[in-house]
């Protein structure tokens, strides 16, 4: 049976929780599903300053989740925050939730359009849709000016501005397909697809899939 863990790269427990819900209820039965919160770091990560204060906190959970012998990580950070840099610890397989979900945005649907939290992450976000040979796929990288945290706060207008900047998406960008930029974003997903009669992918829910499949391509190589 694999073991999966998600690592969080902030402080920020909520938001791990969020995420270890979502990969749970998106993993087969025969997966098993972990989540860590990095001990010392931002306690959110906007911009590629959070991402380099972030690294060794997520380095010192990788290391440990390879003690403990999982099977495969997951970063949940939409930046792919040290995605190289934890892949050169390990042969096992390390996936972003932001790589996850363009992915799968591209094989299902085509192309896409992604929802972030602050303008600091579209930069670091584009550039990785860049290095990773989908930018003709992406319509366009959108914030919407919800900072991280406020999507831990209940009342907040979080998930109102969020849907507000996936209708002008669909109506300005032509995008067959939404991605969510954000882990904290995850419990959303439903629900906005349904609101916007549009595909609405969660990168942890991509994460999940993608994990087991390379779990799976290793496996049939041994």
């Amino acid at each position: 049976m694999p073991r999966f863990l998600f690592i969080n790269p902030n402080t920020t427990q909520s938001m791990s929780d969020k995420v270890l819900v979502a990969a749970r209820a998106a993993a087969s039965s025969d997966v098993i599903i972990d989540a860590a919160t990095s001990a010392r770091g931002p306690a959110s990560i906007q911009g590629p300053e959070d991402g380099e204060a972030a690294l060794p906190g997520l380095l010192d959970a990788l290391l440990a989740g390879i003690a403990n012998g999982y099977d495969g990580f997951a970063i949940a950070c939409f930046d792919d925050t040290g995605l190289n840099d934890c892949r050169a610890l390990t042969d096992k397989p390390v996936v972003g939730i932001g790589q996850a979900a363009f992915h799968t945005a591209i094989m299902l649907y085509d192309n896409f359009s992604v929802v972030t939290t602050l303008a600091v992450s579209i930069p670091v976000i584009e550039e990785n849709i860049e290095r990773s040979g989908l930018m003709s796929n992406c319509r366009k990288v959108r914030a919407s000016d919800v900072p991280v945290l406020a999507l831990e706060q209940a009342g907040s207008e979080a998930e109102q501005q969020i849907s507000d900047e996936i209708a002008n998406a669909i109506q300005v960008d032509g995008c067959s397909s939404i991605v969510l930029g954000c882990a904290g974003m995850a419990p959303l997903a439903a629900r906005l697809s349904v609101r916007h009669s549009i595909p609405v992918i969660d990168g942890v829910v991509a994460a999940t899939g993608a994990l087991t499949m390379l779990h799976a391509v290793n496996q049939s190589m041994k």
